[in-house]
């Protein structure tokens, strides 16, 4: 059996680190988790910490032993797609293809997109933030997020964007916390799928780590 090991970043801060967090969940393997606080400056620093273990020098990053070999992944995507190609059984994506495309085209705009919303709400997971006066880009990105939540969800039948828990909600899932530590007005289909986001159990042990984080000092 493959192990795995999961490299993340400060739990409250780390939205990238989040996503395939919640992926290896979904699958039920047994990972371990190493955790690197970010903004530190002090010897060693966080950029030194995580070059230890990938040369790109970001989280989060997916080592897998297997073998006597080990395999490193980095970038949320990348390490969720590896996740799904690993663990079919998990149905990290859509079955049907058409559904499958649309999915990864979610993530991907995602992975991509969305820079305002990331710049004026930044992910504060275990606290709640007072929404700012926002940007017209970053209304307008608000507006296209809740806007393809909205889609999806009435395309499909099974409470998450298609149906079933995949890529594309773990790759959504910090937008989620991000609407929900600022407070930001969306339908109440949104909301509904917003609840059942955090109220799942990876979500649920994030906020855990994230709140001993803010309590230690530390986020």
């Amino acid at each position: 059996m493959a192990r795995y090991t999961l490299i993340v970043g400060t739990r409250n801060w780390s939205s990238w680190s989040l996503r395939p967090f919640v992926a290896l969940k979904v699958t039920g393997a047994p990972f371990e988790v190493v955790d690197i606080r970010l903004r530190r400056t002090e010897h060693p620093t966080t950029r030194e910490q995580i070059l230890q273990h990938s040369v790109a020098g970001k989280v989060p990053v997916l080592k897998i032993e297997e073998k006597g070999d080990v395999s490193t992944i980095w970038d949320s995507l990348a390490i969720c797609e590896t996740l799904a190609e690993r663990h079919p059984e998990a149905q990290l994506w859509p079955d049907d293809p058409a559904a499958r495309a649309t999915a990864r085209s979610y993530a991907c705009e995602m992975h991509s997109g969305f820079a305002d919303v990331r710049d004026q709400l930044t992910m504060d997971f275990a606290r709640k933030q007072a929404l700012p006066e926002l940007r017209p880009d970053t209304a307008a990105q608000i507006a296209r997020i809740i806007a393809a939540w909205e889609s999806a969800l009435a395309a499909c039948q099974g409470g998450f964007l298609f149906g079933k828990l995949s890529v594309a909600d773990c790759m959504y899932a910090p937008v989620v916390s991000r609407f929900d530590t600022y407070g930001v007005p969306v339908p109440a289909p949104v909301r509904a799928y917003m609840d059942r986001v955090i109220a799942l159990p990876a979500m649920c042990e994030w906020l855990e780590a994230a709140r001993a984080e803010v309590e230690a000092g530390l986020a």
